[in-house]
């Protein structure tokens, strides 16, 4: 039978273990257990840390898997790929890993190869934004993690330091970055790769609540980008993608665009992208099996890009506040067929969200353009 060796076990993680054991693998998950579903919707679970590197590659060589995967973990891509090429299974290399996975390794990576990059430095200590040659206000987040985790914008010397603080504090490596402000509708850019040939699968609009720390509220595709300047945006991330060493399997890039298209790139992760914009999003809009491509490119196979059925448009909306909850009972009231999918709400996140990891839920929409528009209205969002 063929195994499949997943990296995680979250609600994130559990869409491409479910997909696996449609597709005929036998699934082993590896992750603390907490509790977390893919703990029992394993084929086998295994109850070691995402970032034991070797303890997971031990089990492994018992194992013997056709692939070993994650989606939308920057942090299980390190034990992904070591644990891959170890077994000579397609994976990115390690200049990859590293350049995909440390904002600030990405940053050098990107202008070395004369990709368009917002200006930044290296903070090592909070006294490090001092004279820092970056017009204020400007951004600051941890080198190292996702979710919005630490990320501030700064309008001060005071503020600087204060979130130089907290972002070093919430890095693994105890490091932080400073990038130039760039303004600008955010979007990002949803791809899948083999052998090092890029393929383009949907371009994804983002909401956030904006400075200072700019946490997801929603995505939506397709994104409303005018079809002019799609094959600029194109090839400028792809240009990116090589510069970052990304050869196989998914990945994810965020950007923004100035009011004349010129695409600004703010983060690439060599992975798929989280808040199940392509667990979800992108399938039910595209009609493009992403999952599935992102076992085939792990399993070293030919991908499948035929577009089945789909839907017209997608999005997805998180839960902040009563208020969110409130507003997601008018959209069943009003379009019922329009929920695809809905998380259990964790009202003691309500109303104290901190980062990506502390929203309270999550519900995913899916019609036409004109259907999602109506539910836009509905929670008070244009879209």
């Amino acid at each position: 039978m063929k195994k499949i060796v997943v990296i995680g076990a979250g609600e994130f993680q559990n869409p491409l273990i479910m997909r696996a054991k449609e597709m005929g693998y036998e699934t082993h998950v590896f992750a603390w257990k907490s509790g977390d579903i893919g703990e029992r919707t394993a084929d086998f679970f295994y109850p070691v840390s995402i970032v034991d590197k070797e303890a997971i590659f031990r089990q492994c060589r018992n194992i013997a898997p056709d692939a070993v995967v994650t989606i939308a973990s920057d942090l299980a891509t390190h034990t992904v790929n070591y644990v891959a090429q170890k077994l000579g299974l397609p994976c990115n290399d390690e200049k990859c890993t590293e350049c995909s996975t440390n904002k600030y390794q990405m940053r050098k990576a990107l202008k070395k190869a004369g990709v368009q990059t917002p200006e930044f430095a290296l903070l090592e200590t909070p006294e490090s934004v001092v004279g820092l040659d970056l017009e204020f206000p400007f951004i600051i987040k941890p080198t190292d993690r996702s979710g919005s985790r630490g990320i501030a914008e700064v309008h001060t010397e005071a503020q600087a330091r204060e979130a130089a603080r907290a972002a070093i504090e919430y890095s693994f490596e105890k490091k932080a970055i400073a990038e130039e402000l760039i303004s600008g509708p955010e979007y990002s850019c949803e791809c899948i790769s083999e052998g090092g040939k890029h393929h383009f699968l949907a371009f994804t609009q983002k909401e956030t609540t904006g400075p200072p720390h700019f946490i997801e509220t929603g995505h939506t595709e397709p994104a409303d980008i005018p079809p002019e300047w799609q094959d600029g945006i194109r090839e400028k991330i792809f240009q990116a993608l090589d510069a970052l060493r990304i050869t196989t399997g998914a990945s994810h890039a965020e950007f923004r665009l100035s009011e004349d298209g010129d695409a600004h790139i703010i983060e690439i992760g060599a992975r798929m992208g989280g808040d199940c914009i392509g667990s979800h999003l992108v399938p039910l809009s595209t009609g493009y099996d992403f999952l599935g491509m992102v076992i085939d490119a792990a399993a070293g196979k030919p991908l499948d890009m035929t577009a089945g059925p789909h839907y017209e448009a997608a999005a997805i909306r998180f839960l902040f506040s009563q208020e969110d909850v409130e507003a997601l009972k008018a959209v069943k009231a009003h379009c019922p067929r329009g929920i695809i999918e809905e998380s259990p709400v964790k009202r003691e996140n309500l109303s104290s969200v901190e980062d990506s990891s502390t929203r309270a839920g999550f519900y995913i929409m899916a019609g036409s353009k004109k259907e999602i528009e109506q539910v836009m209205r509905l929670t008070g969002k244009d879209g």
